[in-house]
């Protein structure tokens, strides 16, 4: 079995797997007293900056989809920073390696999804680096360590809400327990980003916090992909809105009609500074 090796281990999340569980441990340090309410969950939208920034909100995602009960044996991961023209893309056998230990790709799922729509095929030995979806591998392997996963890069477009809802079909006619992700940050706010509407300073740092975020946000937490698309082509507040929209589709096609707010805190929280960005972890 063909194997892709991490690019990100390291340097955005630690390379060992002692130091991967301390981190997640930390990170998870007083939610799991948190009361469950609703679910049971199906699964998600987290960020993927470095884990200094984004893996309390990550792992806090799937930590609550794991206590949920009866773990999924194959986890969907949209990711991908493309636009609306770009091709959709996936890898389509292998594994991925963690430091927790190897990901069997679902090519089952693959198979059936490339017969359906056109995608760049990508192979263990030969991809682009891809920190939005390499991220989430680490979690999976350690809240599910016997699924399987499929990766799939996303185009901001209506195609990939349908190959969601196609990837839900599937797992529902084989008889398998799917859990889906979407990956993607917020605003990225501030000169690094070219990006300053509201200049620098607390009123931008209040203004992505309180409207640009919260109108993503409220997106999200509604289910609604196209708006959600819509919403990221107007205000620049998501950066990967394919993905997202994606994992919405699917839960819509699960019969989930609203998601929760799991956690939402910026860059600026831990490091302040006139560039920032904006991250949300939430279930459905």
């Amino acid at each position: 079995m063909s194997i892709r090796y991490p690019d990100f281990a390291g340097s955005w999340y630690p390379a060992g797997d002692e130091e991967c569980l301390r981190a997640i441990r930390d990170f998870l340090e007083h939610d799991e007293a948190v009361p469950e309410s609703g679910g049971p969950w199906r699964g998600g939208v987290v960020p993927h900056a470095g884990w200094f920034f984004s893996g309390r909100a990550a792992a806090r995602v799937f930590s609550r989809i794991s206590r949920a009960g009866n773990p999924p044996d194959v986890v969907i991961v949209f990711g991908g920073h493309l636009g609306p023209r770009h091709p959709h893309q996936l890898m389509a056998d292998g594994a991925w390696r963690t430091p927790f230990g190897d990901l069997r790709v679902a090519e089952w799922l693959a198979g059936s999804l490339q017969k359906a729509y056109p995608f760049e095929v990508e192979t263990p030995s030969r991809h682009r680096p891809d920190n939005t979806i390499e991220l989430q591998m680490p979690f999976i392997k350690h809240f599910w360590p016997e699924s399987e996963v499929l990766g799939i890069q996303v185009a901001a477009r209506q195609e990939a809400l349908d190959i969601a809802r196609k990837a839900v079909e599937e797992t529902k006619t084989r008889g398998r327990n799917p859990v889906f992700i979407g990956s993607t940050d917020l605003t990225h706010y501030g000169p690094n980003y070219g990006f300053t509407p509201k200049g620098c300073g607390p009123e931008a740092v209040r203004w992505v916090k309180e409207d640009n975020d919260r109108k993503a946000v409220e997106c999200i937490l509604a289910l609604d992909p196209e708006a959600l698309i819509r919403e990221a082509q107007r205000n620049r507040n998501v950066c990967c809105p394919g993905a997202a929209a994606a994992a919405l589709s699917a839960g819509r096609a699960l019969g989930a009609d609203r998601g929760a707010l799991v956690e939402y805190y910026t860059s600026y929280d831990m490091r302040p500074d006139e560039s920032f960005v904006g991250y949300a972890g939430a279930v459905f």
